[in-house]
């Protein structure tokens, strides 16, 4: 292979590594500046949830970082068709649960629509970047797998596993101790750990954490 036809897939490869590494720098970066963030610009304390702080003066933040994440997405292409409407899925989900807010604390019918839709759009989200996580990254084409390969799939298999405990743990909480643990914002961690998990997977995939070493 001459040099002048390895090129364009040089230049292929790099732009799939920043489209993986742009998704894990949102999913890492977007909990600590909402939480922070809210601290900084309207003050107060901790919210029920990471969509809440789309009703703050966080909203354009919240709303620009789903937004780039589902353009990234539909951007991505990974090695076959599945990996494809996986990513087509995440994305439609993640600008979907940005264009459909949360719902408010003194809601409308509208905004109760709304805010279904959103719950909608947040599982298939976290669920599709589970997918991502358990089978899609995992995945090799190589008989004996190297070592950063097998402890990559390590990060993948963790990531992805938080982020379905999270989801559960979330729907539990919400439908047996929304009372008594309301003081203690589980949703609001229960997010931030999940969408740090699928940051953590997606830089991983993106040779920023545990790329392979150069061969002597």
């Amino acid at each position: 292979m001459t040099q002048a036809t390895a090129r364009p897939q040089d230049t292929l490869v790099h732009s799939y590594l920043f489209l993986r590494r742009a998704i894990g720098v949102i999913g890492v970066a977007l909990p600590f500046v909402l939480v922070l963030g809210k601290f900084v610009v309207d003050g107060g304390g901790l919210l029920n949830s990471i969509s809440s702080y789309y009703h703050t003066d966080l909203r354009d933040v919240f709303v620009g970082a789903m937004v780039a994440t589902g353009v990234f997405l539909l951007s991505y292409r990974g090695y076959d068709r599945l990996d494809e409407i996986t990513g087509d899925i995440a994305a439609v989900a993640a600008i979907g649960l940005a264009v459909c807010p949360t719902t408010p604390a003194d809601p409308t019918a509208t905004d109760r629509t709304l805010g279904t839709l959103h719950l909608v759009f947040a599982g298939v989200f976290f669920l599709s970047l589970a997918f991502f996580c358990l089978v899609l990254f995992t995945r090799t084409d190589k008989t004996e797998p190297t070592e950063r390969k097998a402890q990559r799939n390590f990060v993948y298999v963790v990531t992805g596993w938080t982020i379905v405990v999270c989801l559960v743990l979330i729907a539990v909480c919400s439908a047996f101790f929304s009372a008594e643990l309301a003081s203690l914002h589980p949703a609001l961690w229960l997010e931030a750990i999940a969408i740090l998990a699928f940051g953590f997977a997606w830089l991983t995939k993106g040779d920023a954490i545990l790329r392979d070493l150069p061969r002597e």
